[in-house]
């Protein structure tokens, strides 16, 4: 369970954030870590209640640094203003679509898509889209992953896609480059004892999307 003491410290680290700062509070970060690992544990348990390809992934392996890394960034902040992890197959590098959990001052988030694909990818996205569009549709339309993944992100392109006439009926479907879904969290429910259990909620819902993409990502060709 999470409490005010995090967000606390991620509010300060925001408007502190340097490693002077940091070091002269690390005791303060180590509790952020310990409330942020059980929280995370708390969910890796319920999500192997159906996602048994989890039962083997450890909580260590999911939680992202909170370092920076600002070798190509024109921003030298040393740390984020957030603490995050992503839950797939042996943790955050699983090279899979994952459930992401982003931890930040009103801007709390559980999300996941198809977000950097391949050129090859992209081709196989879109080329499902023309075929089965209904598998998709059915699954973002349906009224419960609606109303709980209510933000799409995601950019499109001006122009329909080489190889596919104007007039297609899913063309905005097509234009998709990115296809992200996200859920925001206010600070209060953040702090909420059930907080672990809503999540693993939101990523049973999300859950047929991130199958559906994966599928076509890392199955369909094997």
């Amino acid at each position: 369970m999470l409490t005010h003491h995090t967000l606390q410290f991620l509010t300060y680290l925001q408007e502190n954030n340097n490693r002077e700062w940091f070091q002269s509070n690390k005791k303060d970060y180590e509790k952020l870590k310990e409330e942020f690992e059980a929280l995370c544990q708390d969910i890796l348990s319920g999500l192997t209640l159906f996602q048994e390809d989890l039962i083997n992934t450890k909580v260590k392996d999911c939680i992202f640094r909170i370092n920076r890394d600002v070798r190509f960034s024109k921003d030298k902040s040393p740390y984020k203003n957030y603490i995050s992890a992503a839950f797939g197959p042996g943790g955050r590098h699983s090279n899979k679509i994952d459930f992401y959990i982003q931890i930040q001052p009103d801007a709390t988030i559980l999300g996941g898509g198809m977000w950097a694909p391949t050129p090859t990818q992209l081709a196989s996205f879109r080329q499902e889209i023309d075929y089965n569009p209904a598998m998709l549709k059915g699954i973002i339309e349906d009224e419960s992953f609606n109303k709980y993944f209510n933000e799409i992100h995601g950019e499109k392109v001006k122009k329909m896609p080489k190889g596919y006439p104007i007039d297609h009926p899913d063309i905005e479907l097509l234009k998709y480059k990115q296809l992200f879904f996200v859920h925001r969290y206010k600070n209060d429910e953040v702090f909420n004892p059930t907080f672990a259990n809503e999540i693993v909620t939101g990523c049973k819902i999300l859950k047929p999307y991130l199958d559906y993409v994966n599928h076509l990502f890392f199955e369909e060709n094997n």
